[in-house]
């Protein structure tokens, strides 16, 4: 369970780059934040824990990548590997949430607002970070619970 009060942190999960957005204290409001290009495993854990001080994160939403038949395939367990480092770097419980469609999401939004294709680019994964979250917090931020694997018998 996300404890509360307290802001949250948005992560849009890459192996190059990690959106990130926020929330206000409340947990009303899902702000961007920024896009942090990944360095090392030591440099990202100094890094996001500090984040984690500074803004006074409570807890961690992370968007974990589900097929559109609602299971689970590898990114999705990479995820939640990359979940499980991300709780010990940062000292906070993370909760997944499904995020299909937000880097699509984002970029519609983005070409809409006629952003240049390189802006479009800069911002996708922050702005993707940003749906996570809007979607958790409006969702009453309930975590995502994985389907029971697909029964293999004809």
């Amino acid at each position: 369970m996300t404890p509360s009060p307290g802001r949250l942190l948005g992560v849009d999960y890459g192996t190059v780059r990690l959106g990130l957005s926020i929330s206000d204290p409340d947990r009303i409001v899902a702000s961007p934040l920024e896009t942090y290009s990944r360095k090392s495993v030591d440099q990202d854990a100094t890094y996001l824990a500090k984040l984690v001080r500074e803004h006074g994160i409570t807890g961690i939403v992370l968007g974990i990548a589900i097929s559109l038949n609602g299971h689970e395939g590898p990114k999705a367990q990479e995820c939640r590997a990359f979940g499980a480092w991300l709780e010990t770097a940062t000292g906070r419980a993370v909760q997944f949430a499904d995020e299909r469609f937000t880097t699509a999401q984002a970029d519609d939004i983005m070409y809409c607002a006629k952003m240049t294709k390189q802006k479009r680019s800069e911002r996708r994964d922050m702005l993707a970070a940003t749906l996570i979250l809007k979607g958790f917090l409006e969702g009453g931020c309930v975590p995502y619970r994985p389907l029971p694997p697909e029964d293999t018998q004809d």
